[in-house]
């Protein structure tokens, strides 16, 4: 599976206040190449009218939507998801959902865990954080030695994520990153044309 791009992931916190669709349609037109809808609240009605106009909006500028550690709404949707290391098993999200669907692994910051994701299903490996990160601070670091070795034993799409903006992103893709899962560095926007400009910007330097 062929994948290079920005990787956006929505934030429910970030993108409170009506902000979701009007950001998200700026991410997409400026050219994210898959986009992760992230929302840990147990409202499952809003969530799941949330992800299915998302979904609408993927469909209209050719992107990839998956969903975060949820299969079931996922598999709902007929869209991609993306699991934490325990938040469910990649052979039960692979099965369900079938073999031409995206489905995203969690490594952290282990080379093991991206061995077992692949044999698992997993069509691509996240590695992070990679800089400090105000949605996941507590996560194991990553390094730029950590990609490069990857990078050379894996043939899947490699993301990096954690904290990455566009003055850190050259670095990641110089070690062998194909996708930049972006949250704050993307959304932290104070309007939609800076959200497309930002993904636009990251897109230039793949």
């Amino acid at each position: 599976m062929s994948l290079r791009g920005l990787y956006a992931i929505t934030d429910s916190a970030l993108l409170a206040d009506g902000r979701l669709l009007p950001w998200v349609e700026a991410s997409l037109a400026g050219g994210a190449r898959l986009l992760q809808y992230r929302d840990k609240s147990r409202d499952s009605v809003r969530r799941r009218e949330e992800a299915g106009q998302l979904r609408t909006l993927c469909a209209q500028y050719g992107t990839e939507l998956l969903i975060n550690d949820d299969l079931a709404l996922a598999s709902e949707l007929g869209v991609g998801v993306h699991l934490g290391l325990e938040d469910g098993s990649l052979q039960e999200a692979r099965a369900e959902l079938g073999p031409e669907a995206i489905v995203g692994a969690t490594c952290h910051a282990s080379l093991a865990n991206a061995e077992a994701a692949l044999a698992a299903g997993a069509s691509y490996i996240a590695f992070g954080r990679f800089f400090d990160s105000r949605t996941k601070p507590g996560a194991p670091a990553a390094t730029l030695e950590l990609l490069e070795q990857a990078r050379e034993r894996f043939s899947a799409p490699i993301v990096a994520i954690g904290g990455i903006t566009l003055e850190r992103a050259p670095q990641l893709l110089a070690a062998g990153a194909d996708l930049l899962a972006v949250i704050h560095g993307l959304f932290g926007a104070d309007s939609a044309r800076e959200v497309q400009y930002r993904a636009q910007t990251f897109n230039s330097l793949f």
